[in-house]
Parts: C-alpha cells; structure tokens; sequence
C-alpha cells in the first residue's frame, strides 16, 4: 500500500501576513482543522457534558466570553480573562504568564484536565473522554481521516493535535484597519480612527511598543524572523503594598520564575478584535477600553486610579500621559477599526451543528 496523500493546507491569509510556524510532528491539514472544529464545540469534552472549549471562547467575541474571569464545570472562578484565540499560531507564548507553555498541542491540555482551577474538568478520566469519542456515529471516521497513520486513532495525541490544528487556522486580517493600511481602500476607516492612528503609533502615548506589528503585540513567531520575539510587561495595574504588589494568586510570570523583578508582568495581547474582548487586563478587572486609556495608561497604571502611588515595578514605557476627550474618541475609533467582521462571523470558525 502507498503512502498516504495529505493534502497541503492552504492559509486563509493575506500575501503581506508572513507564513506562521507549524509544528514538524503536527502539519496543518483539511481534515484535522475540521476534526478540531467538531471537538473545539462538543460539550463531551467537559466532565459534565455541559461546557465545551467555545464556552470560553465564543467566536462573536473574538474568541473570549464576555466575562471578567471564567468558571468551570464545578462553577469555581478562574483568576485570569479568557485570552483571545486570534491569530495564535503568530504567538510564541501562549497564556498570559506562563513562559513554558509555547506548544498549543501542550496548554490546551490544562483546560481539559486541569485542576487548580477546574475547568474542563476531565482529570483523570482520558477514558471516559475516549469511550464517549468513540461511540459518537462520526468521530471515528474523522479520526481515521485526519490521522491516516495513527493505529489507535483516537487518543490524546490525536486530540491534542486536532483542537490545536483549528486554533490555528484562526486568522484575523481582514479589519477596516486592515483594508484601509495594506488593501487600498483609503475610505475604510474614519478620519477619527486616521487621528487615533496617529496617536496609537505617535512617542506621546507609545501604545505601539507593546502593541506594533502585524499582529499588534510584541509577541510574535513566523518563518521571517529568526527568532521570536517575547514580551511581559508590568503596566502598574496593582501596587498593594507600595513596592509593587499584585494580588498573591495573580502575580504574573514570577510564579513561574522566581524573580522578584518578574512581579505582575504579564504577556502583551494582540489588539486585534479588542473592542468586542472585554473586559480588559489579565483579571478583567478594567470594563471599556475608554477607562483603559484614562484611569489606566494615562495615569501611569491603574493603581493610581486606585488611589496607590505608581507602582515602582511598572514597566518604563507606563509612564502617563495627557490625552483630551477629543483625542480619546480618537483613539478609541482607531481600535474598533481593528474589529474584522468577517472573522467573527466565519462559518469555517463556527459551531458545526450550525453550518455544515
């Protein structure tokens, strides 16, 4: 028998996106987007059969839910914002603060079987999880089909990889932002969003430098660069103590590293979609983008807002700003021109019970 042949996977991306990086042992293909797709919406990959990946991540909200932080199956709240899933095969970190966790194959894992906190809630029960697969009328065909190879075609390899390869194909390039800057169309945008251009990438606020690229964050992998490019940053939302403080169960990637310097920073999101991703910061702590701009990065962080001096940790770019309300409408108008309709409103995205 010959080998079997798989069919390359072809982007939905513009030419001036560069190519993303894909894991050698998991290359994209047709069949194990699809495959993901079904798995990303079934409630069996919750221990009570009544959550699913999408019910923290909804694709009308860029990937997020809506909340400022999420519960799991037991109803016990989680202590960070559902992140978006936009553009994550350009991320060389995934989560807000965990540097180890760079393969998607890998993080979403902690989802399903997790449990500080308990979301998915599938510890300890892979069995369960393979018997339900297995008796559905469907999976084992798409199982067979995306992996061809596989002896035992359903498992946590082939699960893994499939939820990870529909992550993937979740690109956002189709923005006014996006037609206005790279497709010609210089009446896309508003002449407010064209002034909030100008500030968002002006020295004054130097929103940009955390939020540049193609991608608007700091963090990003593709087959141009050599090498990633990673940042977390601590923007001041906290200052508990005077010296800095975050909350103790929410302390950023210092609870990874060690380093006391490493306290409350946190990876930069893309912006992409921002204004339908609320609540915003790590915590969801922040309502709108308009009180971002003012009672946060304005005042050099949140905490004095809060009534707390600026925290010392802050990142040296937090360093406050005079902005008017003329110019904040500005700024805002600019960010929801990064909102890319087309995306949210996919059928490739969305729930299979919906479009076949």
């Amino acid at each position: 028998m010959g080998a079997v042949q798989v069919q390359a996977y072809h982007w939905q991306k513009p030419n001036w996106v560069p190519e993303p990086v894909v894991p050698n042992d998991n290359p994209m293909t047709t069949d194990k987007v699809e495959l993901g797709r079904q798995l990303f919406y079934d409630l069996r990959l919750s221990a009570n059969n009544k959550m699913a990946c999408a019910s923290c991540h909804s694709q009308e909200k860029g990937f997020t839910d809506g909340k400022a932080l999420s519960p799991g199956v037991n109803d016990e709240l989680g202590v960070r914002n559902a992140m978006s899933l936009v553009n994550l095969v350009y991320m060389p970190v995934l989560t807000w603060a965990n540097p180890n966790q760079k393969q998607l194959e890998a993080q979403l894992l902690v989802p399903l079987f997790g449990t500080e906190p308990i979301e998915l809630g599938l510890e300890g029960q892979e069995a369960l999880l393979f018997q339900r697969l297995q008796a559905d009328a469907q999976y084992p065909a798409l199982f067979k089909k995306a992996f061809p190879a596989e002896k035992v075609a359903i498992s946590l390899s082939t699960i893994s990889k499939a939820l990870a390869s529909f992550e993937r194909s979740l690109l956002s390039f189709n923005s006014p932002y996006d037609q206005y800057k790279y497709g010609g169309k210089p009446q896309a945008i508003s002449a407010a969003a064209i002034r909030g251009e100008d500030l968002f990438f002006g020295d004054e606020l130097e929103c940009s430098h955390c939020h540049g690229g193609f991608n608007f964050t700091d963090n990003v992998q593709h087959k141009r660069l050599a090498y990633p490019e990673i940042g977390y940053h601590n923007t001041g939302l906290y200052n508990l103590d005077g010296k800095g403080a975050y909350p103790a169960d929410n302390a950023g990637i210092r609870a990874i590293t060690g380093d006391a310097a490493d306290e409350g920073k946190f990876r930069s999101p893309t912006l992409r979609n921002i204004a339908v991703t609320g609540p915003y910061m790590h915590d969801g702590s922040i309502n709108s983008l308009r009180e971002v701009i003012v009672k946060h990065y304005a005042v050099k962080g949140r905490a004095v807002s809060d009534g707390q001096a600026p925290s010392p940790l802050r990142d040296p770019l937090i360093d406050g700003f005079k902005i008017t309300d003329a110019e904040v409408d500005d700024l805002l108008a600019f960010l929801e021109s990064l909102t890319d309709q087309s995306f949210l409103t996919n059928p490739r995205h969305a729930d299979p019970a919906k479009y076949h």
